[in-house]
């Protein structure tokens, strides 16, 4: 799993066009070869990547993603500059279940920052596994 936060923490994925240049940016990975994502959160002042590295090595992977993004975002916003921190953070995740887990808490984590009152409320994310309040990764394991 791989988070990266925007430069000074600042609030600017706030609506779907800013959004969406961060998601392009991730499809472009996985359209690239580069991943294979599994989940994603995209959060006010940062993202959350749950993905296999497919080519190449994370940083690589995670420069091209952020440049990307970046890119894309200073043309819609007509900003200029970074959008991102340097540096991101990574955790490896071992097992099935694990990745499962690590879904969740991607899926969970605008309700935990008051962003949203239930799983499934926020439009900012995406899962391979189908995740809704009522249900858990170990009764919900199958992607569709």
């Amino acid at each position: 799993m791989l988070t990266s936060t925007v430069a000074d923490r600042r609030k600017l994925f706030v609506d779907a066009a800013r959004v969406e240049c961060v998601v392009e940016a991730l499809r472009c990975s996985d359209r690239e070869a580069r991943s294979r994502t599994l989940a994603w959160v995209v959060m006010p002042d940062h993202v959350h990547w749950l993905m296999q590295l497919r080519d190449g090595n994370i940083s690589r992977c995670m420069q091209a993603f952020k440049s990307r993004a970046s890119r894309a975002f200073n043309l819609h916003t007509g900003a200029q500059g970074s959008v991102w921190q340097r540096g991101f953070y990574d955790h490896c995740v071992r097992s099935d279940e694990s990745l499962e887990r690590q879904a969740r808490y991607l899926i969970e984590n605008p309700v935990r920052a008051g962003l949203a009152a239930s799983v499934g409320e926020y439009p900012y994310l995406w899962s391979r596994w189908p995740m809704t309040p009522e249900t858990s990764p170990a009764e919900d394991s199958q992607p569709r």
